[in-house]
């Protein structure tokens, strides 16, 4: 029996509460955030430790016990170590275009059931590692297990979720990559203490944990209604699942705007070329431009490279991995923040809010490494708990604007017809943009020195604009009324016109 919260309804919204299914639904496929977030964590701690560096990546360890001459800023400047971290995205990349005809012809779930079992391989795999190249295929299948819960995770979460809770909702899986980070960071930060210089083992093998919860959780997991009906000729199961998530019987009028953007969606029959319309031009710049610009924040930074940061800036290494156990949870904190006001304040502000916030932080933070931190020697004890301080102001603005925005908003405004494949380009672009940030920080730390700083904060101005500018508020708008937003838009109604000509053809044949 669905039990839950009972709230009013409101003009233009679907019957409907948050039931205790749903919000249960929602927290189990948010673990597919946490198991991004625990390796995204995991990766920047294991190869600051040195027993993992001198195993793996000897040339690195020399350098950086040894080398007395080079520069604070290009002690990890390795592309074999760089390509540990951003091996995992490429598979990423790829699976998450596989991943869509998945998504699409069989549903959410098994998405996600094939996501959680190749994630608990490559954890093992990581953990049992005894060369480089083991443990790079460990990575690749993480990203095999990332690919396809990033494709199909927020989509089952928004497809789930009443309007007036979509935001609150799909943030979980954001929580989600925060609760992952901070564990991460905590669990490096505990078994970088192990003697005998093998706790990096289980740093990379307990990832299997979260991805254990996820892949149990997908057997159990209901179907959303918009994929029941997708893929049936037969409405009455989805009807019957809508209406145990929902709480009530009264699910006619939100059962008709599925079963009408389906009929569109069967249409369709090549949606990676229906998306490149001019009707579905502005889902596919945002499909786009948000990953490029979640990822040019320059997040990923402080996320992979957090403890090899703060070793940058003088910090031994257990304070650097202690530190980057305060940003995580930092920025776990403010993504709850984020998920209490999202359905409130509305995805603008916040993106206003966090882009603010962002660039004022990074330009600080540059000038402070420009004039005190020189190529060799550190910071000042004071000083570099500064750094500390405003990365953690930096942290929380990323925290409740673009990190869990970023995700939500590409999962909500696609229509049912090209919503798989838009949403795998999204998850695609992210996971490019994220190995070729990935790929290249280490050289660009070296070479561009504190000036890395002034290069994200340059871009956090372009996206700030770009948002305030170019993207419509999508908050308590229902998802398959999403296409309203775009035709209301002083810019895209240019473009995308009043109706698109296949609703309107559907609603004269139905009149």
């Amino acid at each position: 029996m669905a039990v839950g919260l009972a709230i009013a309804s409101e003009g233009g919204q679907y019957n409907g509460r948050l039931t205790l299914l749903v919000l249960l639904s929602c927290m189990m496929a948010a673990t597919g955030g946490i198991i991004f977030g625990y390796d995204l964590g995991i990766s920047g701690g294991v190869t600051s430790m040195e027993p993992f560096l001198k195993k793996f990546f000897p040339k690195v360890y020399t350098k950086m016990k040894e080398d007395t001459k080079i520069s604070n800023y290009c002690k990890f400047d390795s592309q074999l170590l760089t390509s540990f971290t951003s091996s995992l995205y490429i598979a990423g990349l790829i699976s998450s275009f596989l991943a869509s005809p998945v998504t699409g012809a069989f549903g959410r779930k098994p998405s996600i059931l094939i996501g959680g079992a190749a994630f608990l391989a490559g954890s093992a795999l990581g953990g049992a590692a005894v060369n480089v190249y083991m443990l790079i295929l460990g990575r690749v299948l993480l990203g095999v297990g990332v690919g396809f819960a990033n494709q199909s995770v927020p989509l089952y979460i928004s497809e789930m979720a009443l309007p007036r809770h979509r935001g609150a909702m799909n943030i979980g899986f954001q929580c989600g990559v925060g609760l992952g980070v901070l564990s991460a960071n905590i669990i490096n930060f505990g078994t970088e203490k192990i003697k005998g210089g093998w706790g990096w083992r289980i740093s990379l093998a307990l990832a299997a944990l979260p991805a254990s919860i996820l892949t149990i959780g997908a057997i159990l997991l209901p179907e959303t209604p918009n994929s029941l009906i997708q893929n049936s000729s037969n409405p009455d199961k989805a009807k019957t699942v809508l209406q145990r998530i929902r709480g009530t019987t009264d699910v006619q009028a939100e059962l008709d705007d599925l079963i009408e953007a389906s009929l569109i969606s069967k249409t369709i029959n090549r949606p990676f070329r229906k998306i490149i319309q001019r009707k579905y031009r502005p889902q596919l710049v945002m499909a786009i431009a948000i990953p490029f610009f979640q990822q040019v924040t320059g997040i990923n930074v402080i996320t992979f490279y957090a403890p090899i940061l703060f070793r940058t800036i003088g910090q031994g290494e257990s304070a650097s991995l202690m530190s980057a156990v305060v940003t995580g949870l930092v920025g776990t904190t403010a993504t709850f923040v984020s998920a209490l006001v999202v359905d409130k304040l509305g995805r603008k502000t916040l993106f206003m809010i966090g882009g603010i916030q962002m660039f004022v932080t990074q330009i600080t933070i540059g000038v402070i490494m420009a004039i005190l931190l020189g190529n060799h020697g550190g910071l000042s004890k004071g000083y570099a708990y500064l750094v500390l301080a405003l990365i953690c102001v930096y942290v929380a603005g990323f925290a409740w604007s673009w990190g869990p925005l970023g995700w939500l908003v590409p999962s909500e405004i696609f229509p049912l017809e090209i919503r798989s494949a838009g949403q795998s380009i999204t998850v695609a672009m992210g996971f490019l943009f994220t190995f070729i940030i990935a790929q290249s920080f280490l050289a660009m730390l070296c070479r561009f020195e504190s000036g890395i700083f002034f290069f994200f904060g340059g871009w956090v101005v372009v996206m700030t604009t770009f948002v305030y500018f170019l993207l419509p508020e999508t908050k308590n708008v229902p998802i398959e009324q999403m296409e309203k937003v775009w035709k209301d838009h002083w810019f895209w109604k240019t473009i995308v016109g009043e109706v698109d000509d296949e609703k309107k053809a559907y609603r004269q044949q139905g009149a």
